[in-house]
């Protein structure tokens, strides 16, 4: 089975990763997740605080090369292994996951309109979109209660980092979507319209 491949992509707290999640509920055993952030590289020793010197929402924070290649190989049929990322220590772990063929991937990531490599591999693209303001307040919500962040760090990063590398790279990323959704809209009826197109591309 070759997979039909299907980007979304957002900024930070835009909703995205529900609406793969929805997405993903609504296709049921049809379909799995690729997720951008198993694709971090290792910044275990660069790392010096929220809001520091490493820039985790820069696209060379990634393996976007990596990630295509196992797109490739997905649409030819192929399972690959997903590097495994810990959000704690910044590391990249030795062990992988194995990621089977499904019919549907379902690609996740804020980046991924960004790059032409990427691009390239989907069979459909997807922006969601959604006010500066709720997705800060969903990103401090998820950073501090997932991934052991501080109120402080989380502002201080989203202000030295996530605004301005949403505005570089994610926002312009937009123009590459064939469908762009609201992340305020109900996500439920956003992923049943998703497979709707789906369908029709299959």
């Amino acid at each position: 089975m070759k997979s039909f491949v299907i980007g979304i992509a957002g900024g930070s707290g835009s909703g995205k990763t529900t609406l793969a999640d929805a997405l993903k509920n609504a296709l049921g055993e049809r379909s799995a997740i690729l997720y951008q952030d198993s694709y971090y590289i290792d910044q275990s020793h660069r790392f010096d605080g929220d809001g520091g010197s490493v820039n985790f929402d820069h696209p060379e924070s990634l393996e976007f090369s990596l990630m295509a290649r196992h797109l490739r190989e997905l649409k030819s049929g192929r399972s690959v292994e997903v590097p495994c990322y810990d959000f704690a220590t910044h590391k990249r772990l030795q062990k992988t996951e194995n990621f089977k063929c499904p019919e549907v991937v379902i690609v996740d990531g804020t980046l991924l309109l960004s790059q032409s490599e990427i691009c390239d591999a989907l069979d459909l693209a997807v922006f969601v979109d959604t006010p500066e303001s709720l997705r800060y307040e969903r990103r401090l919500a998820r950073d501090v209660s997932e991934r052991g962040r501080t109120p402080d760090g989380v502002l201080k990063q989203f202000t030295r980092q996530v605004k301005p590398m949403h505005d570089l790279f994610v926002e312009p990323s937009k123009a590459h979507a064939q469908l762009v959704f609201s992340g305020e809209l109900d996500v439920k009826q956003c992923a049943e319209n998703l497979v709707r197109e789906i369908d029709k591309l299959l």
